[in-house]
């Protein structure tokens, strides 16, 4: 026990399990917007990247993703034969691959625009404190990637 009474190896004092069960809470209501749009959580936030940043390379996802080629590859050919998305190879570099939407992707987004706002609704937070949750995650996230 440490001086303030709280024992550090307890289950309910670890913040990888706070941020894990809200992490999971989050993404089962994604889960429940985004089946009738026939998406998953993974796809969601490809097409998320595309619809704001347009055309992408699949390098360039994999960054903003944090997600690997291995994990990234069968992702896109799930949203290539859903007709969501076409990749293609960079003529300027052939070892690019290109992501880029179809006119039945970018449609989609009209589809899912109600989407954050329900999610915010979840929280229980108004976008003010959501905003600030969001900040201090994403400085979590990039303190917890420079440690060694």
């Amino acid at each position: 026990m440490t001086a303030a009474g709280a024992d550090l190896t307890s289950l309910d004092e670890q913040i990888c399990f706070a941020l894990y069960s809200a992490s999971r809470a989050l993404t089962a209501r994604y889960r429940d917007l985004l089946a009738p749009l026939g998406l998953t959580y993974p796809q969601y936030l490809v097409l998320l990247i595309l619809w704001n940043e347009g055309e992408s390379s699949v390098g360039h996802l994999g960054e903003r993703l944090h997600l690997d080629s291995g994990t990234l590859s069968p992702l896109l050919r799930r949203l290539e034969q859903a007709g969501h998305v076409v990749r293609s190879r960079s003529t300027a570099d052939e070892r690019t691959v290109l992501v880029a939407l179809t006119p039945q992707g970018s449609a989609l987004r009209a589809e899912a625009a109600g989407i954050p706002e329900r999610i915010c609704a979840a929280t229980g937070l108004d976008l003010q404190g959501l905003s600030a949750l969001r900040e201090q995650i994403d400085a979590l996230a990039v303190h917890a990637r420079a440690t060694d």
